[in-house]
């Protein structure tokens, strides 16, 4: 990459499980990065091996308050994305999705940058259709725990939309569906690490529900690949875009496959289902395949393995 070439590329919640790995990534392709996060959920640790790099910056920042820099680019990554931590302080979460949209598109604006939205496949809610494609509106209880996020991303991807027909901004949307790896928040009781801390330790695995509802699963690797195809697709596409792994397991198979690859004694447990839990999760992502040429290459059990042996080296165990 020639000194022309390299972008200014400002990632909120850079710090975080998607943004760290997307620092990385974008700081191997050549360009100044500025990471800024406010520690909510994210952590130093997890770009500390990028600190001596003199393309990487860090900023502590919380998005609900306006900043000013210059970019090129921005991914606007920060919302806490677990149900324990974005219910923890539901009115927080709200205002980031939506205080924040507006403040990073106020930047985007006054730079003339182009700006991704990491939306979610919780803007479906609990979906009345299977898989779930791009033009489904979704079926998504507004006042519910959950609230918080679903709604926060459906309202951030209306200001998206609406700051791209009123000021002509260059907008993408991916809605982000159940990512894995390396990095993720040891405590954010999402399934994958659950399952993984507690068969670690021997523990009972807690499953909610009575684990035939199902969900999809994507290797960090390929999500950042397809964020950044994304990204880089013509101006004038906007998206929403699906990105996510289409193979579908039920909530139990996970639990015992993870027991299988751990070798772990751990016995399964059943408690009752959250409210407005989702009993189908899977994306459709033909129009991936079609806009942007891309599909997931990692299976779940290659994925499982490496991030089995990254809470293996936290835990010490």
């Amino acid at each position: 990459m020639t000194l022309f070439e390299k972008k200014r590329i400002l990632i909120t919640g850079g710090a975080g499980f998607l943004g760290s790995h997307l620092c990385e990534k974008l700081i191997k392709q050549g360009n100044d990065v500025i990471c800024l996060d406010n520690y909510y959920t994210g952590s130093k640790n997890n770009i500390y091996h990028l600190m001596s790099n003199e393309n990487f910056e860090l900023l502590r920042h919380d998005i609900c308050f306006p900043l000013y820099v210059e970019v090129d680019e921005i991914y606007n990554l920060a919302c806490p994305a677990s149900p324990i931590h974005y219910q923890y302080d539901p009115v927080q979460t709200t205002k980031t999705s939506v205080n924040g949209s507006i403040n990073m598109l106020g930047l985007a604006k006054r730079q003339n940058a182009k700006i991704f939205q990491a939306s979610t496949s919780e803007v479906y809610g609990d979906p009345e259709i299977h898989p779930q494609n791009e033009s489904y509106w979704g079926r998504v209880n507004p006042i519910g725990r959950r609230s918080c996020y679903d709604e926060g991303k459906r309202c951030a991807e209306t200001l998206f939309f609406d700051y791209y027909r009123q000021h002509k901004l260059k907008i993408k949307i991916a809605r982000i569906f159940n990512t894995y790896g390396p990095r993720m928040h040891p405590n954010d009781g999402r399934v994958i690490s659950n399952f993984i801390i507690q068969s670690l330790k021997n523990k009972d695995i807690t499953i909610y529900g009575d684990g035939k509802q199902t969900r999809s699963f994507c290797f960090v690797d390929d999500l950042i690949t397809a964020m950044l195809l994304v990204m880089n697709t013509e101006d004038d596409f906007t998206g929403p875009i699906n990105i996510g792994n289409p193979d579908e397991f039920t909530i139990q198979e996970i639990a015992k496959k993870i027991i299988e690859l751990t070798n772990s004694r751990s016995k399964i447990i059943y408690k009752s289902l959250p409210e407005d839990d989702p009993q189908q999760r899977k994306p459709d992502i033909s129009f991936a395949k079609e806009k942007i040429n891309w599909e997931p290459k990692v299976s779940l059990v290659n994925g499982l393995k490496k991030t089995i042996n990254f809470f293996e080296k936290i835990l010490k165990v």
